[in-house]
């Protein structure tokens, strides 16, 4: 399982998009590809857990979390064997961590765990809760996004993660996301 973990070395500055739900992820990935004329990763467990929903009517578990860390480790080194400039991911196994440990109770898998930690990225963009909740079959917190936010705060400072946070309208995270990754880039 381990080598389904392990990233691909690259030559590309990685930059993940990380935290809570429906606190605008997806849409700066997309747009911040964009701009870049490069790939983005999109997350797996939305796809993972949406099937899982319409096939089962189930929700996320634990024994998902492992299986959805793999899913998204094969995305992210399918990508960076594309591209040599920027790649842009919508999450990374951090924030699977993170996720295990808020909704069941400090719940770890240690390969998940080591992984989560070792992996490295360039940049963290940590999108702040100040845009409007989206419901769906997979979103389950609308009343504890701050909560959420912390939590994902906390885990870059814990492990000691380069990131700023954007807050804000599209345009002014695109500003600000833009501004400091021309600054990487020169």
């Amino acid at each position: 399982m381990e080598e389904t973990l392990t990233q691909k070395p690259c030559n590309c500055i990685k930059i993940v998009l990380f935290g809570p739900e429906s606190s605008g992820k997806t849409t700066l990935s997309r747009k911040l590809a964009a701009y870049y004329n490069t790939l983005w990763v999109p997350e797996f467990a939305r796809e993972y857990l949406q099937n899982k929903w319409d096939t089962e009517a189930l929700i996320c578990a634990p024994e998902d979390l492992v299986p959805i860390a793999i899913g998204q480790m094969k995305l992210e080194n399918e990508a960076t064997e594309k591209t040599e400039n920027v790649l842009f991911c919508d999450t990374d196994l951090l924030e699977t961590k993170v996720y295990g440990e808020v909704y069941y109770g400090g719940w770890s898998d240690p390969v998940l765990d080591k992984y989560a930690l070792k992996n490295e990225y360039t940049l963290y963009l940590l999108t702040y809760i100040d845009t409007p909740w989206e419901a769906d079959d997979l979103r389950d917190r609308p009343d504890q996004r701050e909560e959420m936010f912390a939590h994902f705060e906390n885990a870059l400072k814990k492990y000691n993660r380069p990131y700023i946070t954007l807050k804000g309208s599209i345009d002014e995270r695109m500003k600000m996301a833009i501004s400091t990754i021309n600054k990487l880039l020169e």
